[in-house]
């Protein structure tokens, strides 16, 4: 099947972001997962905080290594194709995880699962925010992170739902599903008009605009821009990872990599992986904590659905700092609960309220914001290299979260309430970089916000 052939098919708009977002389950299920298989094979390979810290943090790891190569994928073989590709890999890493005999073998099939999600998670917030309309981008960007957490939350459940059994090798198999359900959908779903019109493939992403952002589109206007931008791009050398350097793009830069740093070190991966093994640590059972696992999930679904609907009304920027004060105040109470609360049930129960509304915050904010923002901060022509090195950054820093809060949630060292207290301080601190920094896009279409900071006019895209 051609591109200009799928592109020409008419798709509905559901069926095409419904597609292009389902790389966020896998992003979101082996995420999760690992947090109902700690607690099996903790047990079963007498694990050390150590080890658990290694085989969560081997999913960043991998991640990192697609990330980095994402941005050539992405330019060579388009998006779409770049997704099918991650999907590939992830369904390759999650059966050798479910045979895996050893600790080590397991590893090295995360691995292998971090490269596919490396590639999806730097390429599908592009692939959406290039297909969606201005002023749909924000909401389709967030639908990512809806499927991301959604992905997580169907993770919670399987786990739950295997707790019983103790067959954890049955949970990672899980993956393959979403893998393969994006594999086969994206078959039938075209690339984006941007990387279209790059390719000299001006007929097929006419298509796809009307395909995508309906009839009433003024398509000769939308493709007289795009190829505006790529004239522009074309009068410079070729795109090279030190053109993120220069003082046109550096602002943006700083930005991508603020989101992706702060949306991890934030907490929320400590909280995602390891929630049902500080509670069992509390003295929960652990079947018990895999159910308060599935309420933080519920949660998470619930509050990114909720965003969906306003971040193209409030903006980016006021959702980043709403969802930081929240955090700030739940991170301080959870503390407070593991080092005043004796009564093991008292305990449990006020620090499942606690990280409820933790990630309200996080949802509301630094869940379905970031994604969004760093696809449409960078230039057509970095945009790629850009969301690459973002990603990059951010597995890097969920890897550091992974493999350090086992050691430090340890009582001999910060403990679980004082890990709570340093990632409240932390979010203090992203508080005020993002009011300092981050800038608001909302309303601007991509090649709006690129033509600004051309022009040196970055006050007209924080103004927006």
């Amino acid at each position: 099947m051609t591109q200009t052939a799928a592109a020409r098919r008419p798709i509905s708009r559901t069926t095409l972001y419904f597609f292009g977002a389902l790389g966020g389950i896998l992003f979101g299920y082996d995420l999760g997962v690992i947090s109902g298989v700690l607690p099996f094979i903790g047990k079963a390979w007498s694990l050390t905080g150590w080890d658990k810290g290694v085989i969560t943090a081997s999913l960043s790891a991998g991640a990192i290594a697609g990330a980095i190569f994402s941005p050539r994928l992405n330019e060579k073989l388009g998006r779409r194709r770049t997704i099918m590709v991650a999907a590939v890999i992830v369904i390759a890493g999650t059966v050798a995880a479910s045979v895996s005999p050893t600790f080590a073998l397991l590893i090295v099939a995360r691995l292998v699962i971090g490269v596919g999600i490396g590639f999806s998670s730097s390429t599908v917030p592009t692939y959406l925010s290039e297909l969606a309309p201005a002023r749909l981008r924000g909401a389709m960007g967030a639908l990512n992170q809806i499927f991301i957490v959604l992905g997580i939350l169907i993770a919670f459940l399987v786990s739950y739902g295997l707790g019983p059994s103790g067959n954890w090798r049955l949970m990672f198999a899980g993956a393959v599903v979403p893998a393969a359900v994006l594999l086969i959908g994206l078959l039938f779903l075209p690339e984006t008009p941007r990387w279209l019109v790059a390719q000299g493939e001006e007929d097929a992403a006419r298509s796809v605009l009307i395909s995508s952002h309906g009839t009433s589109v003024n398509v000769d206007e939308e493709i007289g821009t795009i190829r505006e931008v790529i004239r522009l791009d074309t009068e410079t050398a070729k795109t090279r990872f030190r053109d993120l350097l220069t003082p046109m793009v550096r602002p943006m830069l700083v930005v991508g990599l603020l989101l992706a740093v702060g949306q991890q070190f934030s907490g929320v991966n400590a909280v995602n992986a390891y929630f049902p093994t500080m509670l069992i640590g509390l003295g929960f059972a652990t079947q018990a904590a895999l159910l308060s696992g599935v309420l933080l999930g519920v949660t998470k679904f619930l509050f990114t659905a909720w965003v969906v609907f306003v971040v193209d009304r409030w903006g980016r920027k006021p959702l980043l700092l709403i969802g930081n004060v929240i955090m700030v105040l739940t991170l301080v109470a959870a503390g407070l609960v593991v080092h005043l609360v004796h009564d093991t049930g008292t305990k449990g129960v006020l620090m499942l309220v606690a990280m409820v509304l933790y990630l309200v915050g996080y949802e509301l904010g630094w869940g379905a914001v970031v994604w969004v923002m760093m696809a449409e901060v960078f230039p057509l022509k970095v945009r790629a290299a850009g969301m690459g090195v973002s990603s990059v950054v951010l597995w890097a820093a969920t890897g550091v979260i992974s493999a350090v809060f086992p050691i430090i949630s340890d009582p001999g060292v910060l403990g679980i309430g004082g890990s709570m207290f340093l990632f409240a301080a932390i979010n203090v601190v992203l508080f005020a970089l993002t009011r300092w920094l981050v800038p608001e896009t909302k309303g601007r279409t991509l090649e709006q916000i690129e033509l600004d900071l051309r022009g040196g006019r970055r006050g007209a895209v924080e103004a927006a």
